[in-house]
Parts: C-alpha cells; structure tokens; sequence
C-alpha cells in the first residue's frame, strides 16, 4: 500500500472517531441536561433562605412567627438542623430530613417577657425584633373561675385547665389568654367575645415530675400536684362532731378522723360510730357527703378522694344555750346561739403586768328552716335550753319574717366578738348567679379553692393559734381571696359558710399561763381581722365596726358580709384577707354582686316563760340571784340590760304567734330568722378566766369587758333595781 494512501486512510478513521466522540459528548450533556441520564449524585447540601418575623413589632408575652425556607440543592437525602439564635444566644433548633432538590418551611415561635430590641439569626440570616409593653388594658373581658382538673394526677396524664371568660363592656372586644405552668409559658390563645358573651377557655397539658405545680392563666393561679402513679389520696373527714379525733375503721385496721393518706387505687371499707360521744355532748350520725345514710360505706377510690361524715348534736354541750324549734313531730336541734356573747375574752396585757379584758357580742341572727318549721297551736314553737354547766343572761329574742322574691335568698350576718354594736341588716342574694373567687390560698400557700367553691361539707384546713409555739411565735390562720375586677359592681357580698372550732379548755390555760414574762401591750389571743388590698398593693385594716364575723362554732351556718365601701376607688383588683387565732374553717364563699332587692320585714315577739328541765343529776357549782320561773315575757322584749338569768338546766320557752303575721304575697317567698341577744359565763376551769362562776356581776351593754374594771358599772338606776327585785328572787348559794 502506498504509505501517503495509508496515512490518508488512518486520518480519516480518526476523524470519524472524535466526530463520534463529539457527538456522544454534546448527546451527554443534553440527556444530562434534560435529567435522562444520572451520573454520580451530588451529597446533600443545604440552602437557608428567606427569613420571615412576623410580626417584627411585638408586644410582651405575644407570640411572634419566625420562618425560613431551608432547601436541599443536593443530590442525595440529608438531615439539616436550622439554630435559631437570639442576641447570640442558642434558644431553640429544629431538625428536617430533606431528599435531594426538596424544600420545607421551618417556623420558630418566639415569646418574650421583656421589652428591647432582639436581633435574630438564622445560618447567618439576620433579622430584627422590637418587643414593648402594651399600654394599660381597656378590655372589658372579665377571666375568672380558674379550675385545674384533675387536681390530683400522675406524670403524663393529661391535665385541664379552664377559665371563664366574660365581655363585660358593650362592644367586641379581644384578649390574648397565657397558660404558665411553673412560671414557664405553655400555650396562648387569642380570644374574641362579643358583648355581654360568655365562653369557656381550655388549656390540655401534663406534667413531667411528681410534686406540686402552679398554674397561672393571666392574674389567675392555680396548683395541682403530681403523685406517684397507682396512688391517690383519701381523705376522710367529719363535720359537726366538734375538735376532737373521731373512731374510723379503714378496711378493718382502727383509724380516727380526720385522716389523710396516699393510697393505691381500689375499694375501701368505712364504718364510723354512731352515736359518738365526747365528755360533754352525744353527736348522732346523719349521713355520708354522697347521701349514704348507713354507717359502713364502700369507696370506689380512683382519683383524690374526700369522703365526709355528717354529725348531728342530739344532747350535751358544744356551747352557749341550745336552740331546738317544733317540727311538727319533735324539737329539733338547731345551733347553739351567741358564741360571741362569751365573757371572758382577753385583749392584752397592760403596764402592770394584769390581763386587759375585751370585746364581746350579745347578737346573734339565727336562719331557721322553712322546710321544717312548723307552727304548733298557731305558735311557732322555740326553745332555749341550757345543758352545760353556764350561766346565760338572755336580754332579748324576737322572730323576724322576710317577704322577699323568688328569685333571691336572704341571709343576715353574724356577730364578731369584738364589735359590740348590733347588725340586724337583711341581705338579699342571687340564688342563681353567685361568682367565685378567683384565687383562694390559705397561710401555708396552699391552693384551697376547690374547699370553699361548692356547699359540699368539705373545708379548708385550719389550726388554732393554742397551740402555737408560744405567745412571741404566735401560728395564724389566714384565707386571702382574690375576688377579681368588681368596680363596675353595684354591690358587693359575699356569702359564706364557716364554723369555729375554740380548741380544748386545757390547750387555753396552758396559753394563758405563758404570758407570766409578756410586756407591755401583748396581745393574748390577737382579735380576728379583714384587710383589703389597696391600688399600691399594701394591705389595709378594715375598720372595727366592719370587721369579718366570728362563724358559729361546730354546727356551721351561712351569712353574709357586706364589702361595699371598704375598696378604695382605684382599685381594679379586689382582694381580701381574713386572718383568725382560733381555727376557723370554711366550707363555701361566694361572690354577690346584685343589687339589694326590695324585701318585707315583719317582726313578731313571743311569749315567754322560763322553766326546770331534768337534766341527768347533774349539780352546777353557779351561784347567786337567778330569774325566777314562770313568765318572763317583759324582759326579752328589748336590748335593756334586763336579763333571763338561767343555769345549767334551765330553759327559755319562746312561742312566737303566727296570727300576727299577714298573708303572703303571691311571687314571694317568706324566710324566719330568730334574733337574740345573750351573754354566757363559764365557770373557772372551763374557759372561765379572772372571775367567779357567780350571777354578779352582770354584763351590760358598752362595757369595754368582761371582768369589766372598777371605772365601769351595770346600770343600778330605777328602773333597773326595780327589774332586778322584781324576777331575780332563785337564790342559790353553793357553800
């Protein structure tokens, strides 16, 4: 072959090659182009973009939207964590798996407490914040009635946190609603209520740890406790049984009430006595809080339980005179009356060293029931009757009748010991529409909300002050209620149930003699007292003569007590505290805010006559001229300082005729109530304190005390010597 042919033949395959190899090249690129053909894949490599804050311009606590676009401009799958940062300082990541060429939108949400400027970054996108204060809130929405349920849980159990919400102005308005639990922020939600709306806001949470959490949504706390899973409490309680432990069988184990444990969920057994009998009273069983009137009873106990046992006084003592009214059958046992009335009550120690004597409230205003009362003879039928070793000086009594409408109850207030003057106000109450309050804790911190929200015979814990440490380190109760925005409220009442439990006689002296090395001034057993919040946030003393009643003691009672007037005018948030020495309990407050509705008030005074009873062979050690027996009707008829003086074993016989009363108004409906007035005395030993157990001397009205000292005197005018020669003629000496 011709070697140019050769070398021109080799040119030309060559040729042809890299025409092939330039056509399979540019065929690549285009199928590579056009996502035909695949070669190695790229790793996974991430793209941040497009950083959102909205809004930029915040207020505290509101939620703010951050946002960024986070793309995978790889290849192969990845996993991307996108930091967010604010004022350089790591507050939260987020972790997204992305395959390769896919994009994902990531949010943030941002809450914060405090107004500045915040800078926010992103993987180096950077973003501005401007958080304020909002101004002073105009909304009319109203939160209140903070309820946590369950209030006893276990770790990761879901818990509901509810207000009511309420528009109280005349527009639409909106609010934003904050659940914190432990001061941390859980959740917000923006509500919107129309003009005299009314909704329910909910909040769903657990909790991680055992212990007891606080719930706050907005100005309203709360706290519910965490216990160990598979257990509850039981709590098992008396009312109306006095102070003293009361026999229990727990699943055949001997317990007293009250009694209070963590117990693993299942069936319990209770039998409680009856009767149960102290040293001075005989209480009979009347029924269980869930209506079982057998003594033995079976819990089903799978959540917090409080189970109550209602006693009945059916002879004895807890107190004072006895009150009992005709039912049509029998007399039944109402109350005892005028434990403000008692003489003896302490203030303080003076510069000589010597007890200063104090207070004292012969009042006592006596709801009695309808249901029961029943006229007999055309009388309705009262007695007094004293069955403790006293001695009573019974000044007046009268019945009152409430015409009122049926849509309200009414109630009167009671005494407290160291107001003297005489409060026979009648209250009219929604019977329908009363609020609670929005907070309640006691002195230890303790959330007793749930105690005093419903009528249940469940009551906040107490203590009394005897048994305190000593007179320098004195143990207080104290209940302080926050009862919301009330300024716009025509009235304001509240409506309470309570009783006081006085402690032991021993417990007393034990007290008393301590204050041996107290100074000038000591107070022995500090008086009960209110105090209201003012705008600055400073507690203030309510004035004496509207200071907080003393209940009733062991058989609680109902009352009301007016709070208008005592808030000063810019105060938005109405608070009270009410502090006691002696343990007194509550088992309901309500809040009314209606107006005084127009009532009818007649009021009918009795017949009355003073009689023996046989009374066990019991002999009193009481002493001196007492009222002799048969009619005493003169002398109750006014607060006179004319007295029915009794002892152990006399009784006061009150008919009140019904005849006089006129017929009742159609819409309306009629309410009793008994009023009375009465000192009582115990003898030395037994609360009696700096006196004889002696008639003489006789209380009156003004007296700064009971002793009362030698600057004061009973009224020897006369007319009151005539009273005194005329029925005071039962001489008993006891040698």
């Amino acid at each position: 072959m011709n070697p140019r042919s050769a070398i021109t033949k080799l040119k030309a395959i060559l040729l042809i090659d890299l025409i092939i190899v330039a056509a399979a090249a540019g065929a690549y690129i285009y199928l590579q182009n056009q996502g035909l053909i695949v070669g190695a894949p790229k790793p996974a490599e991430f793209s941040v973009t497009d950083l959102t804050i909205d809004p930029f311009e915040a207020e505290v606590f509101e939620p703010i939207l951050v946002t960024v676009n986070v793309t995978n401009v790889g290849d192969k799958q990845g996993v991307y964590m996108a930091n967010l940062t604010i004022n350089n300082v790591l507050k939260e990541n987020q972790t997204i798996l992305l395959q390769g060429g896919e994009s994902a939108i990531v949010e943030f949400t941002v809450i914060e407490e405090v107004e500045g400027t915040y800078q926010l970054e992103v993987d180096g996108l950077v973003g501005s914040l401007n958080i304020k204060v909002p101004p002073p809130t105009s909304s009319n929405i109203s939160l209140s009635k903070l309820m946590v349920n369950p209030y006893e849980g276990w770790v990761d159990e879901p818990i509901t946190a509810t207000v009511t919400a309420t528009n109280l102005g005349t527009e639409s308005e909106s609010l934003s609603v904050r659940l914190m639990i432990d001061d941390s922020l859980v959740e917000t939600k923006r509500i919107e209520l129309a003009a005299g709306a009314t909704m329910t806001v909910e909040f769903t949470f657990n909790a991680t740890t055992e212990g007891k959490h606080t719930v706050k949504v907005n100005k309203l706390s709360g706290t519910f406790i965490i216990v160990p899973t598979g257990y509850h409490t039981l709590t098992i309680n008396y009312s109306g049984g006095g102070s003293v432990p009361v026999p229990l069988t727990l699943n055949g184990e001997s317990n007293n009430m009250p009694y209070s444990e963590l117990m693993p969920v299942g069936e319990y057994t209770l039998t409680v006595p009856n009767p149960f009998t102290t040293e001075t009273a005989v209480f009979e069983f009347a029924y269980w809080n869930n209506g079982a009137k057998s003594t033995t009873i079976t819990v089903n106990h799978q959540s917090r339980s409080i189970v109550v046992a209602t006693y009945n006084l059916i002879s004895g003592y807890s107190s004072c005179p006895s009150l009992y009214y005709w039912n049509g059958t029998n007399y039944v046992y109402v109350t005892e009356i005028s434990n403000a009335g008692w003489l003896g009550y302490m203030d303080y120690i003076n510069e000589n060293g010597d007890i200063v004597f104090g207070g004292g409230n012969p009042w006592d205003y006596i709801k009695l029931d309808n249901t029961q009362l029943t006229p007999r003879n055309g009388y309705y039928d009262l007695i007094l009757s004293q069955q403790w070793d006293e001695i009573f000086y019974i000044d007046a009594a009268c019945m009152i009748a409430v015409d009122h409408p049926a849509n309200v109850d009414v109630y009167s207030t009671m005494s407290n010991y160291i107001n003297q003057a005489f409060n026979g106000d009648i209250y009219t109450v929604s019977k329908d529409n009363l609020l609670t309050p929005i907070s309640a804790v006691n002195e230890k911190g303790e959330n007793v909300l749930p105690q005093i929200s419903q009528l249940d015979g469940v009551f906040t814990p107490g203590s009394n002050g005897l048994v305190s440490p000593s007179w320098e380190n004195i143990t207080l109760n104290q209940l302080t209620l926050d009862l919301g925005d009330l300024s716009s409220a025509p009235q304001i009442k509240l409506v309470i149930n309570g009783m006081v439990d006085w402690g032991s006689p021993e417990h007393y002296y034990t007290w008393v003699d301590g204050f041996e090395t107290a100074s000038n001034g000591t107070q022995i057993y500090p008086a009960p007292y209110m105090e209201i919040k003012d705008a600055s946030g400073q507690w203030l003393r309510v004035s004496q003569d509207r200071q907080m009643p003393t209940p009733a003691d062991y058989v609680p009672r109902s009352f009301v007590v007016d709070l208008i007037g005592l808030f000063p005018s810019d105060v938005s948030d109405y608070q009270i505290r009410i502090t006691n020495f002696f343990n007194v309990t509550f088992d309901y407050i309500g809040i009314d805010i209606t107006p005084q509705e127009s009532i009818s008030i007649q009021r009918i005074n009795p017949t009355a006559t003073l009689q023996r009873i046989e009374f066990g062979g019991t002999t009193s050690s009481a002493s001196g001229s007492f009222t002799r027996y048969g009619d005493v009707t003169p002398i109750v008829l006014n607060a006179d300082d004319m007295f029915v003086i009794g002892m152990q074993g006399d009784q006061v016989s009150l008919q009140f005729p019904t005849t006089s009363l006129t017929p009742l108004a159609e819409g309306l409906e009629r309410d009793i109530f008994l009023f009375v007035a009465c000192w009582f005395k115990d003898p030395p030993g037994n609360w009696g304190y700096g006196f004889e157990f002696t008639v003489d001397p006789l209380p009156f009205q003004g007296m700064s005390g009971f002793p009362y000292p030698p600057t004061e005197s009973y009224p020897f005018d006369g007319e009151h010597l005539a009273y005194l020669f005329e029925y005071n003629t039962r001489v008993i000496n006891v040698p």
